[in-house]
């Protein structure tokens, strides 16, 4: 099956400038030529006049397996049927968003993996972490502090969700890195400093020592793959660079010297600035303990500085919205704010090419090229003068995965 897609303005998300009246041909699931082909007498004519065409979006920090209200989860009072229909739905809105490729950075199980890949339910293309590796009592441990340590999974179910691991100490670290791989994970995600949505720590604590994280590396590259991190500070950013990570997620108060020190080992950063305006505009709706609403306030301004002194410093800078909860619609939200500080066209490039480097995942997706996956969307809206409609799942008017319109709300 062929398609031509002529007449939109092209962002390829690798030129800093768009091109007007492009034509791109897709042949089968991948992207075939663009520029000026001819028009195949077997395509599917896609006419795209007035509109802009990007390629499909990335959120490189997803917690897609945490689609309900958190409670609810955590007070037992929800159905694996009704946790797994929060999932399906997320999925299928991510999609709609214009997000064909997210990275889970956990809470999902390899299960849902399958699900998506067999056409099964509709959602974007899934690299998943499964279970976050976390320290006992550090952020990720969820539960009451009044259960024992191992009964938090409970809040698990074997094929649709993962909860934070509990690993303390390398042998227990490389157990746990190894059971992740177990449940189709694709990289390590560890938290290594306290986190917003935690019980029993503080954002300045820090958590794991670097041997442990060097041995979740190690594990990680046995595989041929990598480390990313949840980090808020910059003792628990600086053991995680030592200890040979790829990426930090999140990265408040990185400061120069720290900057200096990841863009020296080759260290991206994905900061998190939609999470951090969600919770201080509908902190309630979450179903959150009342102490994290404190932990909220200074999270964006510290990120932004994060930001900032890492895109002076060379980091790669890449996007990811962790959102959590039944309300995942706002993944655009991370473009429109970034777009506040590095600019629209640095935004939309951080959700779509550097996040494919980052992921490693840069010859199948990312950018609108020959031989890649053709995962396009087109919006009816200026992205360079109105990244702020990023925000705004409907003026995301058509979407393409692998070939295949999945959502077409062209007037």
């Amino acid at each position: 099956m062929s398609m031509f897609l002529t007449g939109a303005t092209l962002i390829d998300g690798i030129a800093d400038e768009p091109v007007t009246n492009v034509q791109v041909l897709v042949e089968g699931e991948r992207i075939a030529e663009v520029g000026s082909p001819g028009l195949p007498g077997d395509a599917d004519l896609v006419d795209l006049s007035g509109l802009t065409l990007l390629p499909g979006l990335i959120d490189a920090h997803v917690h897609i397996g945490h689609s309900s209200e958190m409670r609810a989860v955590l007070n037992m009072e929800l159905s694996v049927a009704e946790r797994a229909a929060d999932i399906f739905r997320t999925l299928r809105q991510t999609l709609d968003a214009g997000f064909t490729a997210v990275r889970d950075c956990g809470g999902i199980d390899h299960g849902v993996l399958r699900t998506v890949g067999r056409g099964l339910v509709p959602g974007p293309r899934i690299w998943a972490s499964a279970s976050p590796l976390v320290q006992c009592g550090g952020h990720g441990h969820l539960g009451s502090p009044f259960v024992g340590p191992d009964e938090t999974f409970h809040f698990r179910v074997r094929g649709l969700t993962a909860v934070g691991r509990i690993s303390d100490g390398c042998d227990e670290v490389r157990k746990a890195a190894r059971e992740c791989f177990r449940q189709g994970a694709t990289f390590l995600k560890m938290a290594v400093t306290g986190g917003v949505v935690s019980i029993a720590d503080n954002l300045s604590d820090t958590q794991f020592t670097v041997e442990e994280i060097a041995t979740a590396v190690a594990e990680a590259h046995a595989r041929n793959t990598y480390v990313t991190v949840h980090a808020h500070n910059v003792p628990g950013i600086r053991n995680a660079v030592s200890a040979g990570v790829e990426c930090v997620e999140h990265g408040t108060g990185i400061d120069e010297p720290t900057a200096a020190m990841m863009a020296e080992h080759g260290v991206s950063l994905v900061p998190t600035l939609a999470i951090a305006k969600v919770l201080e505009e509908n902190f309630d709706v979450h179903g959150l303990p009342p102490q994290v609403r404190e932990r909220v306030c200074g999270t964006m301004d510290g990120m932004v500085d994060g930001l900032r002194a890492a895109m002076a410093a060379g980091v790669p800078v890449g996007s990811g919205s962790d959102l959590i909860g039944p309300d995942q619609t706002r993944r655009g939200l991370e473009i429109a704010l970034k777009a506040e500080i590095i600019g629209a066209m640095a935004a939309i490039k951080s959700a779509t090419s550097v996040n494919a480097k980052i992921m490693r995942v840069a010859d199948k997706i990312g950018s609108i090229a020959p031989g890649k996956y053709a995962d396009l969307v087109a919006v009816d809206f200026d992205p360079l003068t109105e990244p702020a409609l990023f925000d705004d799942p409907e003026r995301v008017v058509l979407v393409i995965k692998g070939g295949r319109i999945v959502k077409d709300t062209r007037k």
